[in-house]
């Protein structure tokens, strides 16, 4: 059973943070955290972590990519859809199976990746310019553990735990 944090913690606190997250992910979300050069350097979150995960894991078939997002396999294929289309990712026939797709991250794709994903970094680094370095670490580090805890959240939803 999880503790009710709002009658043994701050509320004042709990009503803080769940506003700023809801104002990042607005912000987030309004900006596609583009970077610098905005709409050029802009991606779609989708898009983005998509691209990222075909890019860290290697090529993989739909069930597997759906498995290791955390979404299901009809929305990682209505997601990848436009990415084959514009040439960022490319389909192909599983060598085994040929019933089964393979999707792999294209020279372009991995192009407008690494744009995208420079871009970003600058934005980062501006945006927290006159930040210490152990306090980008130690953002970084909770903002870690927070997205974590929202990950098992909806993992235990997902299961029927409560």
């Amino acid at each position: 059973m999880t503790p009710d944090l709002t009658a043994v913690g701050d509320t004042g606190l709990l009503d803080t943070l769940q506003h700023e997250v809801a104002l990042f992910a607005r912000r987030a979300e309004q900006t596609r955290l583009g970077g610098v050069g905005q709409v050029r350097n802009s991606m779609d979150r989708a898009a983005y972590l998509l691209l990222n995960r075909l890019d860290k894991e290697g090529p993989m078939g739909v069930k597997a990519l759906a498995a290791s997002m955390g979404i299901d396999s009809s929305t990682v294929t209505r997601q990848v859809a436009p990415l084959v289309d514009t040439g960022l990712v490319t389909r192909t026939s599983h060598p085994d199976d040929g019933r089964a797709v393979v999707l792999q991250l294209s020279p372009p794709g991995q192009a407008r990746l690494e744009e995208v994903r420079d871009s970003r970094r600058q934005l980062m680094a501006e945006l927290t310019e006159d930040w210490a370095p152990e306090e980008r670490e130690a953002f970084c580090a909770l903002l870690t553990r927070f997205n974590g805890a929202l990950s098992a959240r909806m993992a235990g939803h997902d299961r029927g735990d409560s």
